[in-house]
């Protein structure tokens, strides 16, 4: 087993990523490291909103300017340098994103399965990005053909987990319970 379990999760708008994530960290001691975090950090910078589009935007640029592997390499810094025993990334969405990650041992990706009618009701519920509260199903449906969002599904085959969250939380806690017992073995 690797001293160091680096789990990427891959789900569409509001599949369960982050409630994945929160479970890992308080059962599993995971830290959390999000490809969105430095884009909301560089949107605070400069007094824009943290909208879905204005990150999706972001992100383009710096990777037109810099490299599509650009958030990918900023990634692979912050799981070396982190010091706990599963480091998760709830939130990847291209290929580019995994290319420095995917040579790291005890990397894996994991699909994260919902029902678009339940991440339009959790989108709305969790207000995630300013704008999510207020979002009609007709602007979601139009978010999920971003850039980024349209992209996730590519990443689905090369999944080596698939959890279902269209249950209850328990179901998805023994998903996940099941899935780390596989991984350790």
């Amino acid at each position: 087993m690797p001293k160091k379990i680096i789990l990427g999760l891959v789900g569409e708008i509001a599949s369960g990523k982050d409630t994945v994530a929160l479970y890992l960290k308080k059962k599993y001691k995971s830290e959390t490291v999000s490809f969105s975090q430095p884009l909301r950090d560089m949107l605070d910078t400069v007094g824009l909103e943290q909208s879905r589009i204005n990150m999706s935007d972001l992100g383009k640029i710096l990777r037109k300017q810099f490299g599509q592997d650009i958030l990918s390499r900023a990634m692979a810094v912050q799981v070396k340098v982190s010091k706990a025993p599963v480091v998760t990334l709830p939130n990847v969405r291209l290929e580019e994103d995994i290319i420095w990650l995917k040579k790291m041992p005890g990397f894996y990706l994991v699909h994260i399965d919902t029902d678009s009618k339940a991440r339009f009701e959790r989108l709305r519920q969790r207000r995630q990005n300013v704008d999510d509260a207020t979002k009609t199903w007709a602007q979601f449906q139009k978010d999920s053909r971003l850039y980024t969002e349209k992209n996730i599904r590519k990443l689905f085959p090369k999944c080596k987990y698939k959890l279902d969250n269209n249950g209850s939380l328990k179901s998805l806690h023994q998903q996940i319970d099941e899935m780390m017992k596989k991984i350790k073995k």
